[in-house]
Formats: C-alpha cells, structure tokens, sequence
C-alpha cells in the first residue's frame, strides 16, 4: 500500500542495502521527517544476510520494504535462454530498471511522486535511474543536494553503527571478481553449485573468458579451490574496493 503526504505525493525511496541507499534513506528519515514509500527490487539471487538487512532496514525506519518484482533471476535466464554477459545485460534491465519505471507509471496516474536515488556528490559522471521523463515524476538526488561523498556516507552509517553486507548484489553476477566466487563458493556452497550446474545446462559461463588467468568455467574454478588455490591478492584488492561500493554498481537503483 502506497502512503501519500498531506498533498497527495507520494514519497519513493529507492533502497538497494548499498551504503549510499541505506545512509540517503536514513538521513532522510531525520531530515525531511514525512510519509516515505521504500522500495527495493529483488532479483530471487541475492545471499541471505542481503534479506535480513533488509528487514532490519524496515525496523530502523519505521516501515516495511516494499519488494518490487519482475520474475527472478534464474526464471530471466530461462527465458532468455542464455547467462547474462557484459554485453547483454538483460538481468539489470528486466529485473531493476523495468520493474521500477513500470511502479512508477502505475502509481503516477494516481498523483504525483518525487523518487529519491542515492547518488553522491563524488560521482557527477553517474546518471542512476533517471525517471522524470514520466509525466508526474519528479527526481530527487538528497546526497548531492547534502554535498555528501563518499567519506560523509561511511561516517554516517559508522555514526549509526550500520554495516551493509558485503554483498547486496545477486550471488551469480557475471559483473562480480575472482574473489567474490571465492567467498561464494566457501560460504555458501550449495548456491555456488547451482550456478556451476547452471553453466553445464546453458553452454556457457558467467566469467568472461580471458579476463584474467583463472579458469572461466565454475566447475574448473571450483577444482582449483578445492585444490587450495586461493586468489589471495584478487580476493585481498575486491574486498577493499566492495567496502568503498558497497554493492555492484550496474544494480543499483
């Protein structure tokens, strides 16, 4: 159920459990104190600690998550009939960017809505979701308007003694590192062999072949860990950057 204000707009949040989303919305919550709507667009792939951040995003701010989707990510794969690649980035359109655009039409014919993105002051370059071509839209861009970068987020958030998840991204992400298979594979096994089976099914892999000297094949990838080779500097590297991102940024609303 969408809230409106007393003039009858509708306040959406888009809430990924990045760290940029999650400080924006918090911030929010304190600054401009009115009815918000905080939306997040599950692809059916993320890890479980991603759900259970969301939920206690719900407890923080007073109000539950509402769960925007469009099929899940394994139902997209099969019926495009192939992985998703660098070069056909189906899953991000189908699953994040349609979804939201359609939630945005449905409910503009209902009265007008400002959408809030997370985008910050640091990153001029990035457009984000930019959906104020649909008549009644409106966009906002809080952390710019704040002048807030990346420091004045981690701040924020380690103020409130908030930690995201390592990773708010799904689990088989053709965009993710070596060492984020690494980690999948050792901390949630199951997953990492749906995706290895996957593979097998569909003929192809989710790593790019040739873009660094490791196996692209999840099967040949997980021999080689079971081997004991671990990518210590890729894993090392990935972890420090993740920490500065907090989530992948081809999803993020």
């Amino acid at each position: 159920m969408i809230i409106r204000d007393e003039n009858g707009i509708a306040h959406i949040a888009g809430l990924s459990g990045g760290h940029d989303s999650t400080s924006m919305c918090l911030q929010l919550n304190e600054r401009e104190p009115r009815p918000y709507n905080y939306l997040c667009t599950p692809t059916g792939n993320e890890l479980p600690e991603m759900f259970q951040f969301w939920q206690l995003l719900g407890d923080l701010l007073g109000r539950r998550l509402i769960p925007i989707m469009n099929g899940t990510l394994s139902s997209v794969i099969a019926a495009e009939g192939m992985l998703p690649n660098i070069r056909a980035r189906f899953c991000t359109r189908i699953l994040k960017i349609v979804p939201y655009r359609d939630f945005l039409i449905r409910e503009a014919a209902n009265g007008p809505i400002v959408s809030y993105v997370g985008l910050r002051a640091d990153e001029p370059g990035r457009a984000g979701g930019v959906y104020d071509d649909i008549p009644g839209v409106t966009m906002r861009f809080p952390l710019r308007e704040w002048g807030q970068g990346e420091d004045e987020v981690q701040a924020d958030l380690a103020a409130r003694g908030v930690k995201c998840p390592d990773r708010t991204d799904c689990a088989w992400c053709y965009h993710q590192r070596l060492g984020e298979w690494w980690e999948l594979w050792w901390h949630h096994r199951e997953l990492y062999m749906d995706a290895e089976r996957l593979e097998i099914k569909m003929g192809h892999t989710f790593r790019t072949p040739g873009r660094d000297s490791w196996p692209s094949s999840l099967r040949e990838l997980r021999l080689r860990f079971e081997a004991g080779d671990v990518p210590d500097k890729s894993l090392n590297r990935m972890m420090r950057e993740r920490q500065l991102v907090g989530s992948c940024r081809v999803c993020r609303l």
